[in-house]
């Protein structure tokens, strides 16, 4: 579908209207992100506080992981059919109504039920890319997708010390009930200041492949989440796995032989996207060790003779630095894109990336070498993070904008299970005794800083295989012209 220009205005939307459209659709991003975050400073306490044991209270994270997997390629799917902005406010309600759940219940049943609604919310930075693609002239898309992109790690950054500041000075229902309201104040937002994209692709919703993604998802990710805690040879996470490549490759076949497919895989099959989203699985990889890794080393007792024993609150305050870089650093990204192209942008952002954690192996002693080391990979995720839904908006037409960043999403949210199981894997087998407990050595934590800059090395040979704009040009799928819009962006 052609689109000969930026999409006009109607006249009864305000100046103000228009400028509060970026900072709506970034303060969704941000909020999803927190709600993301907001549950792990409860997760030590939730046991005592549900009366639950402590597997059953970890399923408050993996429910919003696995919805939020297969429900990103699926909203995704339905915005570009039935309208992007409408998916997009019902993703942000479903995280409403399951923060206010959480606010009124302490039944963990109602509580897991609640996180997987608010795992809905994984759609809203895809989505909201996609309406940023349709609704800003070039010019002003690369710095916007940026910021976009960047409020994964912001809010991320923002929302542990926020609840962490809440748990300790208030009763825990107290963060829900706050959640809440930013919930509400963000579906107020898009519906008063976020236009309606015109883009469709029409077409019957493929629930067959719906279905099969969604079983071939959960059978992965529940297989590489649970690894650790049912042990990764066990008959169960075995039979996960086996049956996740069965239903994969049966969804595959299936994908194929659709008029109108969930997932085009004959666009992804093209080397623009397909690498793009293998960039994301390892960028997604080496991103998420970075939190993960930090916020155990530096809560670590003192007796262990690296560890700073700090707090949840001042861990959060740790990371904080890496998310106001985040913020700052994504209009850089926008700029270096548009000189260089997105693939040399992703490529300098995983090497950035990589010498983050070589900070991180040099000196992971010292409080403010540790915040360097972890404000640098922040910067590198900036720069990739970025870069990636460039690439795909470059490489797509636009009225499958969503439904391809919906899957590169999925592929970074992959990226982030395998890393979390990975980094539990090598911290549980180099662990020595302080005390009566066992606590990982810091040789431990070094081998994850060292295999998380050894996958963002490979993110960075991944982005520059990629074909380049001068010799890739845009794909058209299925006999679609390129937006023009797109054919200026790539001149910049």
């Amino acid at each position: 579908m052609d689109q000969p220009g930026p999409i006009p205005r109607t006249a009864g939307r305000g100046a103000l209207r228009d400028r509060l459209t970026i900072p709506v659709l970034a303060f969704g991003g941000i909020l999803m992100a927190v709600m993301q975050t907001v549950v792990v400073p409860l997760l030590p306490d939730l046991p005592r506080l549900t009366g639950s044991s402590a597997g059953t209270v970890s399923w408050m994270v993996t429910a919003t992981l696995l919805s939020g997997a297969v429900l990103t390629p699926v909203l995704g799917r339905a915005g570009d059919m039935y309208g992007k902005r409408k998916v997009l406010t019902s993703a942000l309600v479903l995280m409403t109504v399951g923060s206010v759940m959480c606010a009124l219940s302490s039944d963990i049943v109602v509580l897991i039920a609640a996180r997987a609604l608010q795992g809905a919310a994984a759609s809203v930075v895809p989505l909201s890319i996609s309406i940023l693609r349709d609704e800003l002239p070039p010019e002003r898309r690369g710095s916007a997708v940026a910021l976009m992109s960047s409020t994964v790690g912001i809010g991320a950054a923002l929302g542990l010390p926020l609840a962490a500041l809440v748990v300790q000075y208030a009763d825990w229902h107290t963060m829900f009930w706050l959640t809440s309201a930013l919930g509400a104040l963000g579906v107020t937002g898009v519906w008063w200041a976020v236009k309606e994209s015109p883009v469709r692709q029409p077409g019957r919703f493929d629930i067959p492949g719906t279905l099969g993604l969604a079983a071939g998802l959960v059978c992965l990710l529940l297989g590489v989440s649970q690894g650790g805690q049912w042990g990764w040879g066990s008959a169960r996470v075995v039979g996960l796995f086996l049956g996740a490549v069965v239903v994969l490759a049966l969804w595959w076949w299936q994908q194929l032989r659709t008029e109108l497919p969930l997932v085009d895989l004959r666009l992804v099959s093209r080397p623009r996207v397909g690498l793009s989203h293998v960039a994301a699985l390892f960028t997604g990889f080496a991103f998420y060790a970075n939190s993960l890794v930090t916020a155990q080393l530096v809560q670590a007792p003192k007796a262990t003779g690296y560890g700073l024993g700090l707090s949840i609150v001042q861990t959060g305050l740790c990371l904080l630095p890496g998310g106001v870089t985040m913020l700052l650093f994504s209009p850089l990204s926008a700029r270096i894109s548009a000189a260089r192209g997105p693939r040399i942008t992703l490529a300098l952002g995983a090497a950035v990336i990589a010498c983050g954690y070589a900070v991180r192996i040099a000196d992971s002693r010292d409080l403010w070498m540790i915040i360097l080391g972890a404000t640098v990979v922040s910067t590198g995720t900036t720069l990739a993070y970025s870069a990636l839904p460039t690439l795909i908006l470059r490489a797509v037409p636009a009225e499958q904008t969503a439904s391809a960043n919906g899957v590169n999403v999925l592929m970074r949210t992959i990226g982030q299970a395998v890393s979390s199981a990975a980094v539990a894997a090598v911290l549980v087998h180099h662990t020595s005794l302080v005390g009566s407990a066992p606590v990982p050595t810091l040789h431990g934590y070094l081998l994850a800083f060292g295999i998380a800059g050894a996958v963002a090395l490979t993110a960075g040979a991944a982005a520059l295989t990629i074909p380049g704009d001068a010799t890739g040009g845009t794909p058209r799928a299925r006999g679609r012209t390129q937006d023009p819009r797109d054919e200026a962006l790539e001149g910049a």
